[in-house]
């Protein structure tokens, strides 16, 4: 169990270090104002922040999710299998019950985290030094956060986080689970582990694409009040806001680079993970049955 646990945690920052840089590519497009865009695109914003911040840029906001890595796993691991042996059968409606159950309990560590990931990614916009940084890292931005607007402060964006974590790691669970079945990852199959990456990397893709529009107000009210001003009042009224100056295509959004980033993220989580137990369990025939389980048991984020 305990090895489990560290290939999970292993394969997840694998995966962090990757998708990074997409992430802070969706979240700078996701927030941008529509008056004055600073970005054209998913290539010019990418482009725009190698030259203005460095590749640095790219990389604001990584402390966040990597301090919530091993909590979120944890959560996400421990609910998921006890979830599983509770419903008792391995069925697709199970597999997206016991994924629902797990995406809602991480949410109590997904949400702070990434309130703190959002405003580091959007702090210095545009300048390769800041002269004047609110926050040192993540840490310092909780913890300047709590101090100025409490428990309440450091959990916004907490609801619209439960509605795109429930559904998006039930369907993550489900898509996966209904895709290693149709393609047949046996574990003597010599094709087992590309066929585990592509369904990992399609679930995630999957799991994005159901809930995206909920990221794009999560991540706008997350990023609000960030310069000592509110924008917005609650959900409904930055759906109604977003919806008046921009259309309905606000929320596809840095859509380009989530999904850019889902299934390389999804493939790299999981091929870390595999490398890691076959490593550490070298002679030992279960490294392999082991890589379903533990495919499905990464969170598909930042899925």
């Amino acid at each position: 169990m305990a090895l489990d646990f560290a290939a999970g945690c292993f394969g997840g920052a694998a995966g962090v270090l990757v998708g990074h840089p997409f992430d802070t590519v969706k979240v700078r497009l996701q927030i941008q104002s529509v008056d004055k865009p600073l970005y054209r695109g998913t290539y010019h914003c990418f482009q725009s922040i190698v030259r203005q911040e460095s590749m640095l840029g790219l990389y604001k906001g990584i402390g966040s999710p990597m301090m919530g890595l091993t909590f979120i796993n944890a959560i996400v691991f421990g609910v998921q299998g006890n979830a599983m042996r509770f419903l008792g059968r391995d069925t697709p409606a199970n597999q997206f019950l016991a994924g629902a159950s797990a995406g809602l309990i991480q949410c109590v560590i997904c949400c702070p985290m990434e309130l703190a990931k959002t405003r580091m990614q959007m702090q210095g916009t545009g300048e390769k030094k800041s002269s004047r940084k609110l926050y040192k890292n993540s840490l310092d931005c909780l913890v300047r956060i709590y101090r100025r607007e409490g428990i309440r402060g450091i959990n916004r964006g907490m609801v619209t986080t439960v509605i795109r974590e429930t559904p998006g790691f039930g369907i993550y669970f489900l898509a996966y689970d209904v895709l290693t079945r149709r393609l047949g990852c046996e574990p003597d199959d010599p094709y087992m582990i590309p066929k585990l990456l592509f369904a990992g990397g399609m679930s995630g893709i999957a799991s994005w694409l159901s809930t995206y529009p909920v990221d794009v107000i999560k991540s706008r009210l997350q990023a609000d009040g960030m310069g000592g001003v509110h924008q917005y009042n609650g959900i409904a009224d930055c759906v109604r806001q977003s919806l008046k100056k921009e259309g309905w295509r606000v929320f596809t959004r840095g859509l380009t680079s989530t999904l850019l980033r889902a299934f390389p993220v999804n493939a790299t989580t999981f091929a870390s993970v595999t490398l890691f137990l076959m490593y550490m369990r070298q002679g030992d025939g279960s490294a392999l049955q082991d890589c379903e389980t533990q495919a499905v048991s990464v969170q598909p984020t930042s899925m």
